[in-house]
Order: C-alpha cells, then structure tokens, then sequence
C-alpha cells in the first residue's frame, strides 16, 4: 500500500473529477494504464507511471512507482492512503 499527502485544492490532480479544470488526473491515467499494460513487465511500466504522476504534478516517491507498476503487472489492486493536508 502506498501512501501520499496532498491539499485539497489540488485533490482534483489525483482523483478525477468533471468539474475540475485539471485535465491529467492520476486516477484516470492509472486506470488507463492498468488496463492497458496488465501482463507487462513491471519495469516497462514505472516510466509511464512517473510521467503520468509528474502531468498530474503528485511526488510518489520511486519505491511507490514500483509497486503500482506491479500491481498493474499481476492485475492485483492497489491500494492508496490518501491523506490531505491543510494549506
């Protein structure tokens, strides 16, 4: 399980939400790619997910990369602590 703080101003570039201006959610480009690179090598993954965490402008730290991109790998959930912090 990983874990990440953010505001709650910017809560949007981690969840997707329609009535948000934010257009690169993590949640969606993690769904994407779960979708997509199920099966696929773990190393294969990180990259794309460190591009998609730095659109959505989040600071998952490398060993939480490695995780999720097991995790889209195996096909096994992932699960994320969510912790939003004052300003």
């Amino acid at each position: 399980m990983g874990q990440i703080s953010v505001t709650p101003e910017h809560l949007d570039h981690l969840l997707a939400d329609p009535a948000s201006t934010h257009v690169h959610p993590y949640q969606r480009a993690y769904a994407e790619l779960a979708a997509t690179y199920r099966g696929r090598p773990a190393a294969e993954i990180v990259p794309l997910l460190r591009a998609a965490a730095d659109r959505a402008l989040l600071g998952f730290t490398p060993a939480d990369l490695a995780e999720q991109a097991q995790a889209i790998s195996t096909g096994v959930p992932y699960e994320l602590r969510v912790r939003v912090t004052g300003r």
